[in-house]
Formats: structure tokens, C-alpha cells, sequence
């Protein structure tokens, strides 16, 4: 709060406490007690909410007061214990079963509204015919044009069986798509993206967490991969939020020989007795592994990386894990809510603490502290943490997260860059309508949900780029000229070709196409040699 705002608001209290603006005479401040009891402090709870009953000028909303309460004194503990409404501690059940009911499709805010940028196979929303670029206009008759992507989300998602009504502005189409779409399973996958990269390097992006089915997705992944050639891998931890435990013990014990600590686990209640949770055995030991991780990256997956980086397993590039050591238990409260407390703190196996300080600021400071998932360039000090001598002498630091041994700025997005992001999509979207004169041969109705892209596929020539330009400058809303177009060219293809190919095929091909140009990814395929040294070196000490 502003300071002369805070002094401003008392000055304005008491001058019409003075002017008699207060209703009724200050009562005599009770006899101090300093004996705080947790009975007290329920029944000072109490009392005050029944004077907020009897008094208060309009109608408390009970339920937001008890959420509020229990939030805020959570919030006074950590940043990450947490109260969840009946509501959030559904989606949570779900997250963690990689499954929930909706329609099917991944959804894109941009500047005029909600659209729909992929759709998932064998769900609902591909059986009623849903298509890339169509735009939420209703649900079940509310208006959605305004509407964030996270209240379209919230709407259509539901109870399984169940129905949802959509109108959808479809492009090439005079009138609006009405659809009537029966709610069912959406799969909600750990790894997201599987392909080969250059020089036999394999590539598998872990981004959807740790959920129940994360080893066995690497295990497929791994498999594949070793099909097409692979001869080493880079996992991509990048965003990754955390998840179940066991699945990262399961995750490390691919890299790792049987027995080895893989997290310490360190509390004071029946909960969380301290104790050290080990592998169970490797299964993937000759190949050099190169693991990404940003700001986005916390928890499960900062277990994954400080295990596999103690032990000199695993090459560690990119920008500054997210930093939580937490580690929180879910409790299941009447009413269908609940809340998870932490019971514990995470040590990598040599010790080093997982958590970043939390003792000064405010929940907003520690959120955004690393909100960009690119501390390579950071200016701001660092706290010392504490060094801690791990495999082959190595000396890493504790209490800060996980700090990666090459550190790699991530692609950087500037103004121009994000209205040539928006430009592409809508052009894209014409496009693949059929609205682009000479270029029909590019329409679709159906995206074939291939995953990949191959070498060559949906390649953007002069003709092409010249008709995106063309497009972009006239439609004044995208703020671009040519010139500006021109100075961004390689990215400005690139966006295209991701689009094109999130058409034509998935949203899995369109992130294949970016990540193929993603600075970390390419310094993490330069950087094998590196990675090989580190795996030459466990196989010696076996």
C-alpha cells in the first residue's frame, strides 16, 4: 500500500471519529493478555464474525470469508501452502490423474478473443468437427467474446456426460458454427513433444508435470527414439511445475544405478518423517543426457535436475530453476475442499536445499522472481547459499534452486515480435480457409494430428512471405510495416511455419517447429561433447 495513502486513510478516520462520522463511543481497550491459546484465537474469530453478521452494512458472503480466512493464514506460513475451493481441488485431482472432462482442444487468448489453437485427437470436440482458428463467441448462451482463456476453460469443462452448447465464428463462414459437444476424457500428457534433433540427438519435452503416467510416457518416448537413431538425449524440464514424487524417483531411476539417494525428505510430522527416497534402478545408462530448465521449472522437476546433477549424470543448460524445497501434503477438508500444507523440505542427495528464501517480500515478489524463466542475464545479486561438495568434487550451491552448469539465455520477445506472432495466426487462419487469393492449395478442414514435422515440410518461400506482408500491413490492427516485417524475417517465417504446421497437422508439430529454432535447445545439442564427459565418467566410477 502506499505510505501517504496508508497516513492519508488514518488522518481521514480519526478527523471524523472527531466530527462524530463514527457511530457510537470507542469502548475502554480491554486489560492486555499476552497468553495466546489457539482456543483465544478461535473465539476472538468468533466474535468478530458475528459483529460482522449483526452489523455490517450489506450481506456477508460466508463462504468468501472462510476461503479468504483460511488463505490468508496459510499464506502466513509459506508461499506454497494453499486452501482450495471445491472447485480448484477437483482440477487439482485431475491434473494429477492426467485426465479431466472438457471438449478437447488447446486454447489461445489473442487480442480480440478466445480461439482455438489445436484440437486433441478421438475427443469430443474432434468428433463435432472443431477446427484450428475457430473463435469462442457463446457458451450454453453467455457471451464469451470478451472472455479470457481462463474462464472459457472454466465454462467448458464439466461433469463427463454432459453437454456444453458453443457458437464459434469459423473463418470463410458468413454465419456463426452453433455445436451442441457431449463432455468426455481429455488425456493431459506429461511430455508433450518426442523427435529426433540434428546429429542423432533425441529430444523429449516433460512439460505437463509429474503425473501418474510420467515414467511410463518417457519409457514409450525413449523407446522410439532409440528406434530412429538416437544417440543422446536432451530432456526438457522447462516449465515443468512439479507433480507426484514418486514419479520423479521413477523419472531419475531411468538415469541412475539402483540404491542411490535421489531426494532427501526432511520434516518434523507423522507426515513427513525424515527419510531418503533412492532409484530403483537404471535402465538408461549409455547415452549422454543434456537436461533444460527455466524459471518455470520447480519441485519434481528441480528433484530431477539436482539429482541427476549431483551426481554428474547430466548436463544442466539453460536459466534458474523456480527454487521450491517445499513439500506439500494434501488434505482432503468437508465440503469438497481442501488445502496442501507443506510438512517438509527437499535436499538433493548431496544435501544441497532445494528452497529459495522466502522471508522477505511479498507472495507477488516470490512468484514473479524468476517469472520470466531467464535469469542469464539477471543484474541483481544473488544470495551467497550454501556450497556443497558433490560428485567429483564439484562445488554446487544449496538454497537457491538449481543453477544450470551452462547458463543460456532463452529467445528474447519483443513488441514487433509479439504483433508478428498475432499477424501470423490470423493470416495462418485465412489461409488454411481458403481466403488467401493463390493459395487455396494450402486450405484444410481437418488437422491430421501427426506430431512431427518432417525436413522440408510447410516451408515459407518469397511468394508466400510476400502475401503474409501484404496481409499484415493492410489489416491496421497488427501495427506492422514491411519494414519492420523485413527487419524480423527469419522469426517472422518461423512463427509462420510453426503455424502452418499446427494446422495442417498438431500443436505438437507447430512447438516442434519453434523448438528447432529455440536458442537453448540448439546451445544444448552444441553442447554433447560436454555431456559425454559426464556419462564417460559415472561408467568409469561404476
Amino acid at each position: 500500500m502506499n505510505k501517504k495513502f496508508g497516513i492519508l486513510a488514518i488522518v481521514i478516520v480519526l478527523a471524523g471519529a472527531i466530527a462524530g462520522g463514527l457511530f457510537g463511543k470507542l469502548p475502554a481497550p480491554a486489560a492486555a493478555d499476552n497468553s495466546l491459546t489457539a482456543e483465544r484465537i478461535v473465539a476472538d474469530y468468533r466474535e468478530a464474525l458475528e459483529v460482522v453478521e449483526q452489523n455490517y452494512v450489506g450481506r456477508p458472503d460466508h463462504e468468501k470469508i472462510a476461503e479468504s480466512s483460511i488463505q490468508s493464514m496459510l499464506w502466513t506460513l509459506d508461499p506454497h501452502s494453499a486452501f482450495f475451493t471445491r472447485e480448484e481441488f477437483r482440477k487439482l485431482y485431475e491434473e494429477q490423474s492426467s485426465r479431466f472432462y472438457g471438449i478437447g482442444v488447446s486454447i489461445l487468448q489473442h487480442r480480440d478473443g478466445v480461439y482455438v489453437q489445436s484440437v486433441i485427437p478421438n475427443t469430443p470436440a474432434d468428433r463435432a468437427g472443431v477446427r484450428y482458428g475457430d473463435k469462442f463467441l457463446a457458451v450454453d448462451g453467455k457471451d464469451a467474446k470478451d472472455w479470457s482463456s481462463a474462464e472459457v476453460s472454466r465454462n467448458v469443462r464439466g461433469e463427463r456426460g454432459t453437454s456444453v452448447k458453443i457458437k464459434f465464428e469459423r473463418a470463410g463462414e458468413s454465419q456463426p458454427i452453433e455445436m451442441t459437444i457431449v463432455r468426455g476424457g481429455v488425456p493431459l500428457p506429461s511430455i508433450r513433444n518426442t523427435f529426433m534433433l540434428p546429429d542423432g540427438v533425441g529430444y523429449v519435452g516433460l512439460s505437463g508435470g509429474f503425473q501418474e503416467t510420467t515414467a511410463e510416457e518417457l519409457d514409450q518416448a525413449v523407446s522410439e527414439l532409440r528406434e530412429k537413431g538416437m544417440k543422446s538425449l536432451v530432456l526438457d524440464l522447462r516449465g515443468n511445475p512439479g507433480g507426484l514424487l514418486p514419479q520423479a524417483i521413477e523419472v531419475v531411476s531411468r538415469f541412475v544405478e539402483r540404491g542411490r539417494t535421489v531426494v532427501s525428505v526432511k520434516g518434523r510430522s507423522q507426515y513427513s518423517e525424515s527419510r531418503e527416497l533412492k532409484t530403483v534402478g537404471g535402465k538408461y545408462d549409455d547415452f549422454p543426457v543434456i537436461v533444460l530448465i527455466n524459471g518455470g521449472s520447480a519441485s519434481a522437476s528441480e528433484i530431477v535436475a539436482g539429482a541427476l546433477q549431483d551426481y554428474g549424470r547430466g548436463l544442466i543448460v539453460g536459466s534458474d530453476s523456480f527454487g521450491k524445497g517445499l513439500v506439500q501434503r494434501v488434505f482432503p477438508l468437508p465440503y469438497g475442499t481442501g488445502l496442501t500444507l507443506t510438512t517438509a523440505r527437499y535436499y538433493t542427495p548431496y544435501g544441497r536445499s532445494l528452497q529459495r528464501d522466502y522471508s522477505s517480500g511479498s507472495i507477488y515478489d516470490y512468484y514473479t522472481h524468476n517469472g520470466d524463466g531467464d535469469e542469464a542475464t539477471e543484474e541483481k545479486p544473488k544470495p551467497k547459499g550454501v556450497p556443497v561438495k558433490t560428485a567429483f568434487d564439484r562445488i554446487l550451491y544449496g538454497g537457491r534452486g538449481i543453477e544450470p552448469d551452462v547458463k543460456v539465455p532463452a529467445l528474447s520477445y519483443t513488441p514487433v515480435r509479439g504483433r508478428i506472432m498475432e499477424a501470423a495466426f490470423f493470416f495462418t487462419r485465412q489461409l488454411v480457409a481458403g481466403k488467401i487469393n493463390g493459395f487455396e492449395s494450402y486450405k484444410t478442414t481437418k488437422q491430421n494430428y501427426r506430431p512431427t514435422v518432417q525436413n522440408g515440410e510447410f516451408q515459407i518461400n518469397d511468394r508466400l512471405f510476400e502475401a503474409f506482408i501484404d496481409y499484415a500491413v493492410k489489416n491496421k490492427e497488427n501495427g506492422l510495416s514491411a519494414e519492420n516485417i523485413n527487419s524480423e524475417k527469419e522469426f517472422a517465417k518461423a512463427r509462420l511455419r510453426a503455424e502452418l504446421a499446427t494446422a495442417h497437422n498438431s500443436s505438437e508439430a507447430g512447438q516442434q517447429v519453434l523448438l528447432e529454432n529455440d536458442p537453448q535447445v540448439l546451445k544444448a545439442i552444441e553442447l554433447v561433447p560436454e555431456a559425454r564427459k559426464f556419462l564417460e565418467r559415472n561408467l568409469a566410477n561404476k
